[in-house]
């Protein structure tokens, strides 16, 4: 049997990893700064994650949301503290667009409306809903095409005030990443994410705060949302919540009130799930990862600045991008193949870098001294 060919592959193998660093089938070790699409939050197989799972394998891996899962609570109770955010309801599934899909019909059962407003160049996964509120054609399905999304600019506040002004009525939720990542790293103004707020309280809408890939700390805060001093109605968030365990969440504000049977998941909550993610926070906690995030990010930002022939150098943490012109135009592909060194990318011309956020300052200098 073929696999589905629909992911492009560097001809490299993996097989061992830890902290930053990766090694392939021969042997060959690797510096990485994409920490698998930013999924690598407190470092590859990182000794209590590692411990916390198989301890919890040898007790129970799994059994269903029909009985009670200790583990759920005490993932719950550490969010709470983690987050300020102790008033706040969690909701456990499986990966980022199931996180935002359910998010997104949460928000339209609580206050009966339909339309959505999404930005410009926005990511919210491939699911049913969270791909409608994707901006790019060529992933939506016809099936997909509900008419329910309104796609604005990014960061025009007139333009968000005018489509809350004429719709207003008609608008359950507005759904943002404070930091597009697929779109490039390109971070929301303080006032536009204010603006949300307002408008939403003003028009009984929701205010989502996509923190898939910019929360669990990457930015330096543990939401990127966080830096507008905002509350949302709802954080999604997945990729760094499990260190590579598919886990994800949504966090609910108290006035969204849950009844039985209206949101649901087979695998979510599960206990090996609550048990890496849990581990992600304890070392967060215990190794100041939030403060490792931006110091090393404001280290590699004020360097990457210094470097001759890259453009528009931004970011904010351990999220960063920069622009590659046409005559460095195969950077990312040097960077690996010549360097030893993982990293990603925006179409059509951007390097985005998603490292650990245990990136270390020596891991930050062998990267920039890679020419």
């Amino acid at each position: 049997m073929k696999l589905f060919d629909v992911y492009p592959l560097n001809n490299i193998t993996i097989t061992r990893a830890e902290g930053s660093y990766v090694w392939d089938d021969q042997g060959t070790k690797y510096l990485d700064m994409y920490g698998g699409h930013a999924v690598i939050s407190i470092g590859h197989t990182h000794p209590h994650w590692v411990s916390r799972i198989e301890e919890q394998l040898h007790a129970i891996a799994f059994y269903s949301n029909s009985v009670k899962i200790p583990v759920q609570q005490q993932l719950a109770d550490k969010l709470g503290k983690v987050t300020g955010k102790n008033d706040y309801q969690l909701f456990l599934i499986n990966s980022g667009a199931e996180a935002n899909e359910n998010a997104l019909k949460l928000a339209s059962f609580y206050n009966g409306k339909k339309k959505v407003i999404a930005f410009k160049k926005a990511f919210h996964g491939r699911t049913s809903l969270a791909v409608t509120a994707t901006d790019n054609p060529s992933i939506i399905a016809p099936v997909n095409e509900t008419g329910n999304v309104i796609f604005l600019p990014f960061n025009d506040e007139r333009a968000l005030e005018e489509c809350f002004a004429e719709q207003g009525d008609e608008i359950s939720s507005v759904i943002i990443e404070a930091i597009q990542g697929v779109g490039g790293i390109v971070e929301a103004t303080e006032s536009f994410l204010q603006k949300i707020r307002a408008l939403c309280d003003q028009y009984n809408a929701v205010y989502i705060a996509d923190s898939v890939q910019d929360g669990y700390g990457r930015s330096g805060q543990f939401f990127a949302h966080d830096c507008a001093g905002v509350t949302a109605d709802i954080y999604t968030m997945a990729k760094g919540m499990g260190n590579g365990f598919p886990v994800g969440g949504i966090l609910i504000a108290p006035h969204i009130k849950a009844k039985h049977g209206l949101l649901g998941t087979t695998f979510g909550g599960n206990h090996l799930a609550c048990a890496a993610a849990l581990a992600v926070l304890e070392v967060i906690e215990s190794e100041s990862l939030l403060e490792n995030a931006k110091n090393i990010g404001e280290y590699l930002l004020t360097r990457l600045r210094e470097v001759e022939g890259i453009e528009n150098v931004r970011g904010r943490g351990l999220m960063i991008g920069f622009d590659v012109p046409d005559k460095l135009k195969d950077l990312k592909k040097n960077l690996l193949y010549k360097h030893k060194i993982f990293t990603g990318e925006a179409k059509p011309n951007v390097i985005r870098l998603l490292p650990s956020l245990a990136l270390t300052t020596e891991q930050a200098n062998l990267f920039i001294g890679a020419r």
